[in-house]
């Protein structure tokens, strides 16, 4: 976390418990645990990372199981990730925000058009906007 984002992040992490219980393995329990700056115990989820991986899936197909949409080199599915994510945070509005996340986070000022996604720039891993 600290050589991503820093010394100056709140970070918790959310321990799970499981146990056998008739042959399968259950959730029995989970204990949220400050790991660096101000956790709140009562804020820590991981419910967003959750509903990310849902989002990724559902839009993805390369990334769900059983599929025949799979990329067959690691480039291409590293571009795959790049427009989807472009395209989650610059092109499409948000219902709960009524703008897309870029706007809110003060990235951009309009919502991009797909042609305008597909136009910017891209070099190794930074996007020229």
């Amino acid at each position: 976390m600290e050589s991503a984002f820093g010394s100056d992040v709140d970070y918790g992490m959310l321990v799970k418990y499981y146990s056998a219980v008739d042959g399968e393995i259950r959730l029995t329990g989970a204990r949220p645990k400050a790991i660096t700056g101000y956790s709140d115990p009562g804020h820590i989820s991981t419910s967003y990372a959750e509903r990310n991986n849902l989002s990724c899936r559902t839009f993805l197909r390369r990334l769900t199981r059983l599929t025949i949409a799979f990329s067959k080199k690691l480039e291409n599915l590293v571009a795959m990730l790049w427009i989807y994510f472009a395209h989650y945070n610059f092109v499409r509005i948000r219902g709960s925000l009524r703008i897309t996340p870029a706007m809110a986070a003060n990235v951009t000022d309009h919502v991009w058009t797909m042609e305008e996604l597909l136009n910017t720039g891209v070099h190794g891993s930074t996007i020229t906007v």
